[in-house]
Order: structure tokens, then sequence, then C-alpha cells
């Protein structure tokens, strides 16, 4: 088995035992859009992005703050999720919250004891635990503009889990040191924090007016695993349609 062939079971499979030391129920619900209901325990904070937050109990506060503070702020609004993420504090015991990606979809946990992971926009959903959401910088300027992921990314790392978000279904790559995988905009969903990522035009004016990609496909080098999503994020289903 490979890596990325663990990392998709481990996807797949819900962080059951990992995340019940940091609640005291989990339940995921739904086939199309699926959302997770999580009953928090006492004094335990969670970290989720905005509009994941879709219902909550009255014991629940919550506050929008930015990750790593003042410092973050800027590279954060460049990793397009927004200047701050939620920050949701159970006031008592017992108080549940419902998250949803608000896209098709699945929703997934990593246990970040695993290694870190790299969090396209759209793809981040939440976080528990001694988690730290960072910033990471694409090895490539043009990521920013003609990528699809963005010059910079959200990196999590520490102890804890993350709550992922793939549009559709989860589809797995490993990459060995060096190989290099040209994904299309916005099916790259999230890929291990050993892999670099950059852009390549794909060559033409046929391609480039024609080909339904752009000018662009992001471009990923291992080594590493590397998560795609058969559903681009942000892409309506008439343009997918006239894509193919």
């Amino acid at each position: 088995m490979t890596q990325a062939d663990d990392a998709l079971a481990q996807l797949q499979r819900l962080e059951t035992d990992e995340l019940a030391r940091y609640c005291d129920a989990i339940q995921v619900t739904g086939e199309i859009a699926q959302v997770l209901e999580l009953t928090l325990s006492r004094g335990q904070d969670l970290w989720c992005a905005r509009g994941a937050l879709m219902a909550y109990g009255a014991g629940i506060d919550w506050a929008l703050q930015v990750p790593g503070g003042a410092g973050k702020a800027l590279s954060r609004m460049m990793s397009g999720e927004g200047l701050a993420l939620v920050r949701v504090r159970p006031q008592g015991g017992g108080d549940r919250v419902v998250l949803t990606a608000n896209q098709p979809g699945k929703l997934a946990t990593w246990d970040l004891d695993r290694g870190p992971i790299i969090c396209t926009s759209g793809s981040f959903v939440a976080a528990l635990g001694d988690v730290d959401i960072d910033v990471t910088m694409a090895r490539s300027a043009g990521a920013a503009l003609f990528g699809g992921a963005g010059l910079f990314l959200q990196k999590l790392s520490g102890t804890g889990i993350a709550v992922v978000h793939g549009s559709g279904d989860f589809v797995a790559h490993q990459l060995a040191a060096g190989e290099k995988l040209l994904v299309s905009t916005g099916n790259l969903a999230v890929f291990s924090a050993t892999v670099t990522y950059g852009v390549r035009g794909v060559g033409g004016c046929g391609k480039s007016l024609f080909g339904g990609e752009g000018l662009f496909m992001t471009e990923l080098v291992g080594p590493g695993w590397v998560m795609l999503q058969s559903l681009k994020k942000g892409v309506p289903a008439q343009g997918r349609q006239r894509q193919g």
C-alpha cells in the first residue's frame, strides 16, 4: 500500500477514536453534501471556516479571530479563506455544533500526528486540538493568478484533527521524489506538506482557447501524496457540462 492509498483510507474513515479525545460524540450524515455533528466537551474550542457553522446549541459562543495574530493577516487574506476564521467555544459541556462545507462532496478527517497537510481554498472545514493553522506559499508566484490553487494555501500542523472537504470524490495519487503531476484548475483538494506546487502553461493557443482548462495547470512535485477532488470547486454545473 502506498502512502497515497493509506492517506485515502484514513480520509475515508471517520477518525472516531482520535476525535473522542476532543469531543463527546461524533456523527457524519448526508450523502450528497455531508454535515459533521460534534458534541463538544467543556473547554474544548475548535476552529472552523467562515460559513461552515451550520447550527449550534445555546451554550456555544463563537467569534472571528485571525490564527497566528495580526502578523498572519495579510497572507491569510491572500489564501482565499478570508482574514479570520471562526473560533467556537462551548460555555459548558454537551453542546452540539453542526458543520458543513456548503458544497456537494465528502467530509473527511485527518489526524495530524500522521503529518502536516496543505489545504486549497474551500477544502479546510475545521480543526480540533492543538493545531497550528498557518499559510504557506507556492514556489511560483504565477500560481496566485493562474494555478487555481492560489499563491497562499493553508498549512495545518501540530497535534489534533483536521476536517477537510472534497468536492465530489477524493482521488489519491502518490508522487515519488521529483515526480510531477499536472492538475486541472479547481480539482486539487489536499496534499501532504512534502509536496511543492507551482504552475505550468498548457502550451498552444488552441489548447488555451478550446481545451476548457485555461492557460495554466497546477504543477505538483513529489515526494508525497496528493488528494484530488472529482468536481471543481466554484465551477457551476452548467460550466462543467460545457467543458465536457
